[in-house]
């Protein structure tokens, strides 16, 4: 809330100033006349009650200087459609993809489509987006000004054509700490490291035990590497399959499968990685202490030597620095270098989230004024707007610079191709959506990851486990691909008794046992 609040006082300020070096422009408007039409501008998500922000960041400054065209917003799903909806039903949650295309292809469709990365290659495939290259091309749009990374992952969604642009992005990097790094008199990180590369040198600096104990690396600013989502993350770009195309049949257990997870839990067994303990602090006591909003959070703290965080980590790091004196604590030394990627991966690695591209509706009853609206969303000058956003870079390389008073490697957030996402493939997606239950595969696996954690089984024993449950919940998955599934996280069937088991076993529901 605390961001948003803060992004409506920067866009209130922005439009504030911008009022007199655009009057000019509003004036030329005029000339075109009573010819008033209206563009429809689809969104994921919304509602009448938040869209007066929507408004602020994506069409105001538009219906301004083209004062003959009048914007309605379009939400694919309305949250105060579901707010009110009947608690006690038992409902399915609304696919996205069919939502937005049911405003793109039907009655009264919207022009334009803004959306998530997520979305961009169902679009394509679904042909509900127009190509842009035709019309860049047409008006000499160079995209070579935009960071090539951007323009590259929005292609590979694309079938290697661009069917969107956007203004801004958020990509990720490696941090460290110089102070940790020259102390230990090892040679800091650098661009272009692979994994290996980063494990490596993570051993390297751990250090100390108790509460003067430096740990190597975390996979997020944030906490531990107990977590199976950030086992995820990292194997995402090699695309391990968790089952087969038909979801069918389970393929985790195999030497690659493997080879991930001891990466990753071999760093929390050796405690190069923090463990949830480590995070605990001592709560200062007194009448004058002062709240440390920083406390528990290892790599700013000085207790991480290195960490994945995005762009928006700076503003943290900015802040406590700015404060380090009320807070009578050390400050940060710092800087970045680009996410590391797997072997055989060169030059993919990191995420990169992009939530603002605009599309064309293949079919847009105003195709001229949507793409009037998508060629000024990512202009030259939005994009100098949008450059001066603390949580976001601006998709144009010209504005791509350091902040004013600071100092760090910005080029580390922009050589990186975006590695591709856990759920990437189309049909992966639509099996996903024709299958909701296939969540639960997931959270098997991240039951048999704490396993490992917590000792009680080695990893190949786990990933063993992990098929042979997955094999019968998929085979139940088969059968009841959205319905409710009982008995399949009971702990290990132990604790049922005897007669539930045979209601469940009867009833054709899954029993997991070992």
């Amino acid at each position: 809330m605390n961001k948003r609040i803060r992004k409506w006082t920067m866009t209130g300020l922005t439009l504030s100033l911008l009022v007199p070096t655009l009057a000019a422009c509003n004036t030329s408007k005029e000339s075109e006349g009573d010819n008033r039409r209206t563009l429809r501008i689809g969104t994921m998500y919304g509602s009448k009650q938040d869209e007066t922000y929507f408004r602020q960041q994506f069409t105001d400054m538009f219906e301004f200087t083209h004062n003959n065209i009048d914007i309605e917003v379009v939400p694919a799903i309305d949250y105060s459609e579901m707010q009110f909806e009947d608690q006690s039903k038992e409902r399915e949650q609304p696919d996205p993809l069919e939502r937005v295309k049911a405003i793109m292809t039907g009655t009264n469709q919207v022009d334009v489509m803004i959306f998530d990365m997520s979305m961009l290659g169902q679009l394509v495939n679904e042909n509900l987006l127009k190509q842009l290259d035709p019309m860049l091309k047409e008006e000499k749009i160079d995209t070579t000004e935009f960071v090539p990374a951007v323009i590259d992952g929005i292609k590979d969604a694309g079938n290697g054509f661009l069917y969107a642009l956007t203004p801004t992005f958020q990509p990720s990097a490696l941090y460290y700490n110089k102070k940790l790094f020259s102390k230990a008199g090892v040679e800091p990180p650098k661009d272009n490291m692979s994994w290996d590369d980063v494990f490596n040198l993570a051993k390297r600096m751990k250090s100390g035990t108790g509460k003067d104990a430096v740990f190597g690396f975390s996979f997020n600013q944030w906490g531990s590497s107990e977590n199976f989502w950030d086992l995820q993350n990292f194997a995402a770009p090699l695309q391990l399959r968790m089952f087969d195309e038909k979801a069918e049949t389970m393929t985790v257990n195999t030497p690659q499968w493997e080879a991930v997870w001891k990466a990753v839990t071999d760093l929390y067994k050796d405690h190069v990685t923090p463990r949830q303990e480590d995070m605990q602090y001592d709560q200062p006591q007194g009448e004058n202490v002062r709240y440390n909003p920083f406390q528990g959070r290892l790599f700013l703290n000085g207790k991480v030597a290195m960490t994945i965080g995005d762009y928006s980590m700076i503003n943290e790091i900015q802040q406590m620095n700015d404060n380090a004196d009320k807070l009578k604590i050390e400050k940060l030394d710092w800087d970045v270098v680009t996410a590391p990627f797997h072997a055989g991966m060169t030059g993919v690695g990191g995420s990169m989230y992009m939530g603002s591209l605009s599309g064309i509706n293949a079919t847009a009853a105003n195709p001229d004024d949507a793409w009037e609206f998508v060629k000024f969303m990512n202009g030259k000058d939005w994009a100098k707007l949008k450059s001066r956003s603390t949580y976001e870079m601006s998709a144009r390389k010209e504005f791509v610079k350091v902040r004013d008073g600071m100092s760090y490697n910005v080029e580390a957030f922009t050589k990186m191709k975006p590695a591709p996402q856990m759920i990437s493939s189309l049909k992966d997606q639509q099996l996903y959506r024709e299958k909701p239950n296939l969540q639960m595969v997931t959270e098997l696996g991240s039951r048999a990851y704490s396993e490992v954690i917590q000792g009680k089984k080695t990893v190949k024993e786990a990933l063993a486990q992990w098929e042979t449950k997955g094999n019968d919940l998929l085979q139940k998955i088969k059968t009841n691909p959205k319905g409710q599934i009982e008995g399949i996280f009971e702990e290990n069937g132990e604790g049922m008794s005897p007669e539930k088991r045979a209601v469940m076993e009867a009833a054709g529901e899954a029993v997991i046992v070992n």
